[in-house]
């Protein structure tokens, strides 16, 4: 069997640790607010050996975007495709939105909504990738729909009811974090319901 370098191990190991601690502060204070020296200090590691796992202010943004959009996935999305297509994975996407944000897997509330406005109005490499996250989670949800539509399912047109989606997700959880409470979930879960029984014409069961 061949052996496994330690080194390199240890090397994944620190990345991950690293990671992990820059999407909590960046969920909180921007990716403006993440450093080199900031981490380092924090997790009692060098400087030096941070800089030669990133190299650059930037590349320890990009590399936070990669690491949060894993995180991301394994909470909403990997759970909601694992109910049949059509209109309950639609509900269930929902839910899960909600609940990743209730639930503060990044402490900041949604990482994406926190740095995409910090970055909505800059260029640049970091502001393209949060772009292309953003424009592959509406495609998603616009797929989503699409399929309860072409099943029969859902009456309405899948940009726009993605739209109304994530509209009502955003306020949920930028309600949270402002007023430090949770009735804005419970709204937006009420809200959510009540788009698709327009969109339905039923009643939903769940």
């Amino acid at each position: 069997m061949e052996k496994v370098d330690g080194r390199l191990v240890r090397g994944d190991q620190t990345r991950r640790a690293v990671l992990r601690r820059a999407v909590d502060i960046a969920s909180v204070d921007g990716l403006e607010g993440l450093s080199i020296g900031r981490l380092a200090t924090e997790l009692g590691i060098s400087k030096s050996g941070l800089f030669a796992h990133f190299g650059s202010k930037e590349e320890l943004q990009l590399a936070t975007i990669r690491a949060a959009r894993r995180i991301y996935a394994d909470s909403v999305v990997v759970p909601a495709f694992a109910v049949e297509p059509g209109l309950e994975r639609v509900w269930k996407l929902s839910e899960y939105w909600l609940d990743y944000s209730r639930r503060r897997v990044f402490p900041g509330g949604c990482f994406f909504q926190k740095v995409s406005h910090e970055y909505a109005a800059r260029g640049g490499a970091v502001h393209e990738a949060l772009a292309g996250v953003h424009r592959e989670w509406m495609d998603l949800m616009e797929d989503v729909v699409r399929e309860a539509v072409e099943r029969g399912e859902l009456d309405a047109d899948p940009a726009q009811l993605a739209f109304d989606l994530n509209a009502y997700y955003e306020a949920a959880n930028l309600a949270s974090i402002l007023h430090d409470n949770q009735a804005g979930y419970d709204l937006a879960r009420q809200s959510i319901r009540t788009r698709l029984e327009s969109a339905t014409g039923t009643t939903l069961r769940w």
